[in-house]
């Protein structure tokens, strides 16, 4: 008996394994896009619940203030499901980010790395450029605006816009809500000012 449990723990080990290997390779970006668009219909599924993240935040304060705002005066017990997706989420990024992530280099295109260069940026070794998101960084104005103000900006436009881009561009537009069109477009439009007009100035700081 013992030696079949030995064979069956050794199978299970080797597919793991290559299970391990499979999940630390780089894969198409659009396997995520299915897998994150799959989420939507599961939840709808399996408990009628809406897919978003920023929502969370709401349920966070209303938790632990207890000052009678009516924003946050509400049964957040109800939604502690999507506290424990949103923790989900920080676990998997954990893992993934110290125990599976690819040991090649980040592939930028060359343009964009000469752009980023002349711009002060040099560090490619990770996913996110040490110049501008670390603790040595936020000490200074970039890294400030870029981690501080640029953080404050994310969580108050996520809850002034009623959700962010999973709620809204996942979630929303696969329902059809006309808000969520709207919401998405403005997202868009945004992300190109960002990116052509706003940040190539705060890379110069």
């Amino acid at each position: 008996m013992s030696v079949f449990i030995h064979c069956y723990l050794l199978v299970n080990i080797v597919n793991m394994d290559k299970i391990i290997e499979i999940i630390s390779q780089p894969w198409p970006w659009w396997a995520a896009g299915i897998i994150i668009g799959l989420t939507v219909p599961a939840l709808l599924i399996l408990g009628n619940k809406t897919f978003g993240i920023s929502s969370s935040l709401r349920h966070v304060c209303a938790m632990c203030m207890p000052a009678k705002i009516p924003f946050f005066n509400y049964d957040w017990k109800k939604e502690k499901w999507n506290l424990f997706f949103v923790l989900g989420v920080l676990i998997g990024g954990f893992i993934a980010g110290n125990f599976l992530q690819d040991p090649q280099p980040i592939e930028i295109a060359e343009n964009t790395k000469k752009q980023l260069v002349e711009s002060g940026v040099k560090d490619f070794n990770g996913l996110i450029p040490a110049d501008i998101f670390s603790w040595e960084a936020l000490l200074t104005v970039r890294g400030f605006i870029f981690i501080v103000i640029g953080g404050f900006l994310v969580g108050f436009g996520t809850r002034y816009a009623g959700g962010c881009t999973s709620g809204h561009a996942i979630m929303g537009l696969s329902n059809l809500q006309w808000p969520s069109l709207v919401a998405t477009i403005s997202f868009m439009v945004g992300g190109f000012i960002m990116t052509w007009l706003i940040l190539p100035f705060l890379l110069g700081l």
